[in-house]
């Protein structure tokens, strides 16, 4: 089951997945492009136009997916928005609340109506979380909360749910190429200018695609990883380690 498979990490993620001999389960809003993800993942992978936000749309989603599948060994909570990009004292409290439903709030639905068949399968939680939300990011103050929320809740998830035998674990970009990036990018006044300037924030020297993101993500829900809870791990290329402004 993953959450904003639809595009971008999500979407790479699913084809990871899939590859691996997983039946993926695409959330997404956007149902023409989760349907398109499934359809290139095969495997009998199916989509489903939610609204992770929505808490009855996910006890619905997952009971579809136990309709289809029968059990659910993994959730991955990819789902997330990033606007606005101020300060906290400029942030609206719709913005606020916004961020707050699609990207932590999520985690809650997902978890509380996946949680009966995880124990079941001794299944896998996987968070993707962010960079900012270790090293924290200017004028980004909401989106840096909930991503730094995220990080502390995967801990407290950890903690609570090794009883059950159920990992849970968090994946931390740095710079991806996504779509909203790409879109991001070529607003820029010198998109070439942004684009080398975000290559130089990873020690490796460039500006990497989600596919790296998913190769993560499909060992840290893999039995390759069947002794490692509570992690946080970046995948950054290094960005942190010299974190320009």
């Amino acid at each position: 089951m993953l959450t904003g498979g639809a595009a971008g990490i999500g979407r790479e993620s699913a084809l990871v997945y899939a590859q691996e001999g997983a039946s993926v389960a695409v959330l997404d809003r956007n149902f023409e492009d989760a349907e398109k993800t499934a359809r290139d993942a095969g495997n009998n992978s199916m989509a489903i136009q939610v609204d992770v936000s929505n808490g009855s749309a996910i006890e619905s989603a997952v009971s579809t997916i136990l309709g289809r599948f029968g059990r659910i060994d993994a959730v991955h909570n990819n789902a997330g928005i990033v606007g606005p990009s101020r300060p906290l004292h400029e942030t609206t409290e719709e913005e606020w609340d916004d961020l707050q439903r699609v990207n932590l709030k999520s985690v809650y639905w997902t978890t509380k109506y996946a949680f009966a068949s995880l124990v079941e399968s001794k299944g896998a939680i996987l968070n993707t979380a962010s960079m900012v939300g270790l090293v924290g990011q200017p004028d980004h103050a909401a989106y840096v909360a909930t991503k730094g929320g995220m990080i502390s809740l995967t801990k407290a998830m950890a903690a609570d749910y090794g009883k059950f035998g159920i990992r849970v674990n968090a994946i931390c970009p740095a710079i991806v190429w996504t779509p909203m990036l790409e879109q991001w990018a070529n607003s820029q006044h010198d998109p070439e200018a942004t684009r080398q300037a975000l290559g130089e924030m990873s020690l490796l020297g460039y500006c990497p695609h989600g596919d790296v993101i998913a190769d993560a993500a499909a060992f840290l829900i893999s039995d390759q990883a069947r002794f490692i809870t509570g992690a946080i791990l970046p995948v950054s290329g290094g960005a942190e380690i010299g974190y320009k402004r």
